[in-house]
């Protein structure tokens, strides 16, 4: 076989079996916490309610809950990360979970992405967390949910670092706010 034929046959195998970089959102923070605290963080219900939500469940163990309530108040299925679920862990180094779409984005919310938060120690009281999320599909409501997590991770890590600056969050405000609305929906 000549040298251009193959040249050309190898081009195209490349090609056909290169694909583009899959979708992800990719964000980190450094916070100033030791590693168990970050940890603990990501891992536990009082961490967890400490940044991320006013309620959860959580059972740091491989296909336990990792379910976070943003509206407690809300139906079952409706009140956040519903049924997520660790899927494995590196104690005080990774904790990947599924996770899905928000309650209004229905065909997105039926299937599952996957994040994974990574734990690195900068320092005795300093810790990079990087938080990488993937599985998206392409198209409509795919389109709608990854925007909306590109904003709401930074807003997550955000409120994590605002945690170790200034104390947990208090969501008295948030909860009443999530009463009010319930009640005008009676």
């Amino acid at each position: 076989m000549n040298r251009s034929l193959l040249a050309a046959i190898s081009c195209i195998a490349f090609c056909l079996g290169a694909s583009a970089a899959e979708r992800s959102i990719d964000k980190q923070i450094v916070v100033e916490a030791t590693l168990d605290q970050a940890w603990d963080a990501w891992t536990t219900r009082e961490g967890i309610t400490s940044f991320f939500a006013p309620e959860a469940k959580i059972e740091p163990r491989v296909g336990g809950a990792f379910q976070i309530y943003f509206n407690p108040l809300a139906a079952p299925g409706e009140k956040g990360a519903d049924d997520m679920r660790f899927l494995a862990l590196q104690p005080k180094k990774m904790v990947p979970f599924d996770w899905n779409a928000p309650p209004h984005l229905l065909e997105a919310r039926a299937q599952r992405t996957f994040v994974v938060v990574r734990f690195e120690p900068l320092a005795d009281k300093q810790t990079r967390v990087s938080l990488h999320h993937t599985g998206w599909g392409d198209g409509g409501e795919w389109d709608k949910a990854y925007a909306y997590f590109d904003r709401a991770w930074g807003s997550v890590l955000a409120n994590m670092k605002k945690r170790f600056d200034a104390g947990a969050q208090d969501w008295t405000e948030w909860m009443n706010t999530l009463r009010k609305m319930m009640e005008q929906k009676k």
